[in-house]
């Protein structure tokens, strides 16, 4: 039996979504899995995570040619965010590993990460939730969870029509899934260093 044309993802962002998402849900359920609206100490170890894993993509909002591509790219930086509600608690930047990728990392590559971090963003706002029962929010200890001025859902919406409108050919279509893939193994993998 072949697939019709109905049994496609009609842009490149659902074909991404589909095929992340059981590693999604298995990144959401080991987040989870720690407990980290426990107490802010728990919270402490969300936010190394999150660190660790911006820190991992930095080097991508300084490649000319992702910012020709993508809408705002230095704008969607939170790296510094994240080192400043880690300061909010009174918590030292966690010791990191080499960064995952640097500025040589392929544009098809590059767009596969950043498909997970601004994936996350739009998430964000359950996690603000949370996080406000620990007293924190967007000026103390959640800066990185709040939203981007002109709304949660039109910041993603731009760079979505932006993904989608990047040509690529069906090699480095498979880069930018291998890429997403990539970022929510390394993700689970900063999960279970720090959470244990």
């Amino acid at each position: 039996m072949t697939s019709s044309a109905l049994d496609q993802p009609a842009t490149r962002a659902q074909g991404l979504k589909a095929v992340t998402a059981a590693a999604h849900g298995r990144l959401d359920q080991a987040i989870m899995a720690g407990q980290p609206f426990e107490s802010r100490e728990r919270y402490g170890r969300l936010l190394a995570v999150q660190y660790l894993f911006h820190r991992d993509i930095a080097a991508l909002y300084g490649i000319p040619a992702l910012a020709g591509l993508l809408p705002d790219l230095q704008g969607r930086r939170r790296l510094d965010l994240i080192a400043a509600d880690l300061a909010d608690l009174g918590l030292a930047l966690p010791d990191a590993p080499a960064p995952a990728l640097d500025a040589a990392t392929a544009v098809p590559t590059a767009l596969g990460w950043l498909y997970v971090a601004e994936g996350s963003n739009l998430g964000a706002a359950f996690l603000l939730k949370a996080a406000a029962g620990l007293g924190l929010g967007e000026e103390f200890g959640a800066r990185h969870l709040a939203a981007a001025p002109e709304g949660r859902g039109l910041h993603w919406k731009t760079f979505v029509a932006a993904l989608d409108a990047v040509a690529l050919s069906p090699a480095e279509e498979d880069e930018v899934a291998r890429g997403a893939e990539d970022a929510f193994a390394r993700v689970r993998a900063h999960v279970a260093d720090i959470f244990g």
